[in-house]
């Protein structure tokens, strides 16, 4: 999921990079605790092209971005050992994880440009078609 990067990955490079957001997934659901670390999902992986570094972006509900992060940090190289038994790879990527605010800047500017479209309280709308005259 090359959402950060400007230079294409490679199909492979993507193929890893999305199990490694799939294996993830299921990992942190099940070893964070969600009410100190909130619903958090990951929104894309980008690997180094030598695999050994792998950026994991995330979102998260119900808690602060920094104490989901900080969770996150204190886990990973438990994750790691975890994503190592599940890929069966010769090199699995250390991971640095960090918060994707697309979401939320998306949402404000979505809100900006309903603010701007809205109709203004003074403004003079546009007169409807009368509707014909009834003739007896």
């Amino acid at each position: 999921m090359g959402r950060h990067k400007s230079k294409p990955a490679s199909g492979r490079n993507t193929r890893l990079a999305d199990q490694i957001q799939k294996d993830l997934a299921i990992l942190i659901q099940r070893e964070l605790d969600v009410s100190r670390a909130g619903l958090i999902t990951l929104t894309g992986v980008e690997l180094s092209a030598d695999y050994a570094h792998a950026k994991v972006y995330f979102t998260v509900m119900g808690a602060e971005p920094d104490a989901a992060l900080a969770a996150l940090r204190e886990k990973a190289g438990w994750l790691h050992s975890l994503l190592f038994k599940m890929l069966h790879i010769h090199t699995v990527p250390t991971l640095h994880f960090h918060h994707d605010d697309q979401l939320a800047r998306g949402l404000a500017l979505s809100q900006l440009i309903d603010q701007a479209n809205a109709p203004q309280g003074g403004a003079v709308r546009a007169a409807e078609p009368d509707e014909p005259d009834e003739q007896p």
